[in-house]
């Protein structure tokens, strides 16, 4: 499920959403400048609003298959973690509605996700799971 929930968010959803886009409302606009609305909000807003809620309610999931931690003791800063990318994915989301938002909430992305990727990087022994943020991240 995680495969296919970050696959669609982060490939299938903004590209439809851009050929949708294109095809109705927006064809004047650059292509470019749609693509990256269409990003903030889907990889940058969705993924992270469901990111963030499962790391609320569900911590263990990201200590155990994208961190590899067995250990409970953690869980108070994954749940730290949920509430950042809640945050930064409320907004990022609210870009569809607020396009000023979307130029903000880009380089908030590209930090946030660049750095993780790289942290990635780093970690020799990644999981499925590991690789596939690695690979959306960067």
């Amino acid at each position: 499920m995680y495969v296919v929930t970050v696959l669609l968010l982060c490939v299938v959803l903004p590209v439809g959403s851009v050929i949708v886009d294109r095809a109705t409302a927006h064809a004047a606009m650059p292509f470019l400048a749609l693509l990256g609305a269409w990003f903030v909000f889907w990889s940058g807003g969705v993924r992270l609003v469901l990111a963030g809620g499962r790391q609320l309610i569900q911590p263990r999931f990201t200590l155990k298959q994208i961190f590899n931690i067995a250990s409970d003791d953690p869980l108070p800063i994954v749940q730290e973690l949920g509430v950042a990318n809640l945050a930064a994915g409320v907004a990022a989301t609210a870009s569809i509605a607020f396009p000023s938002f979307v130029p903000p909430m880009a380089i908030v992305g590209a930090i946030f996700y660049g750095a993780a990727g790289i942290r990635h990087l780093g970690d020799s022994h990644r999981n499925t799971n590991q690789n596939l943020a690695m690979a959306t991240d960067l």
